[in-house]
């Protein structure tokens, strides 16, 4: 697909990779970008993409981790723009750490944000895409989803919850004119990386070890570059191919691996 003149949601596009992601669509030439996001600084990215190019661009503050929020960006969407074409399901948290001393609001969250926010979407876009035979839905997910987070049981557990249901959306409707790609970041260069959101900062460290940190426009190019070829899985870094397929050669002997990652970074038994 490519997005010139396309109608396009982003959330969690205050900073980030969703950011990133709204910039680059809107230089792609999309018509209309929504920047979705439950932070006010949703507002500065939608105002600095309509300044480039006048109505082109606004913002909606609201809680995707509800079905009303997931909702509302759409309706303001098809209010301001028309029918949505793509959405970003962008936004994420990273929070709690083992079933022990995670809080059921931690694990709340992580469902809610990282999982529930994505059926919402799909749930409130698939009857309209259904009906014009075309839509792109784009979940990110992470490497974690795909291997497994040292440090963090809710963000784990969630993001393998992300991966699947994009799987689910692209076997049951790809047929049917929607597209669906997941992406699988491992280290990107975010507030999420360095520990600011709630993610533990092992996983900062984990990264470092196991691989390059990119950048959120580097991460953004590579999106719509899978995008025009209408890719199923996202990886920016290409050493997560490499793990996954290690991972299935042999999962005795990745978790024993994980195992000695987690002694060599601190991670104990978090």
């Amino acid at each position: 697909m490519e997005l010139r003149d396309r109608i396009v949601v982003v959330t969690g596009a205050a900073s980030g990779i969703g950011r990133a992601l709204a910039r680059r669509v809107h230089a792609e030439g999309a018509r209309g970008v929504v920047v979705a996001d439950l932070s006010p600084g949703a507002e500065d990215v939608a105002a600095e993409l309509a300044a480039a190019r006048p109505d082109s661009a606004v913002a909606c503050v609201a809680d995707v981790g509800t079905a009303a929020g997931n909702d509302a960006i759409v309706t303001m969407a098809e209010d301001t723009f028309g029918p949505v074409d793509v959405f970003f399901a962008n936004a994420g948290v990273g929070v709690g750490t083992d079933p022990i001393e995670t809080p059921d609001d931690d694990w709340d969250l992580a469902f809610a944000v990282n999982i529930h926010a994505h059926v919402y979407a799909a749930r409130r876009l698939l009857p309209g895409w259904l009906e014009r035979g075309e839509g792109y839905f784009c979940a990110t997910a992470s490497a974690a989803g795909l291997l497994t987070q040292i440090g963090s049981a809710p963000y784990t557990v969630t993001k393998h919850a992300a991966v699947a249901f994009a799987e689910w959306l692209a076997v049951t409707y790809g047929d049917r004119g929607v597209r669906v790609s997941c992406l699988c970041p491992m280290g990107v260069n975010t507030p999420m990386l360095h520990g600011e959101t709630g993610v533990p900062n092992l996983a900062s460290e984990i990264v470092r070890t196991a691989g390059e940190i990119r950048e959120p426009d580097d991460v953004a190019g590579t999106v719509v570059e899978a995008m025009r070829e209408e890719r199923f899985l996202i990886l920016p870094h290409p050493e997560v191919r490499t793990f996954l397929l290690r991972k299935a050669d042999d999962v005795d002997r990745w978790i024993t691996g994980m195992r000695r990652l987690q002694a060599r970074v601190g991670g104990g038994g978090d």
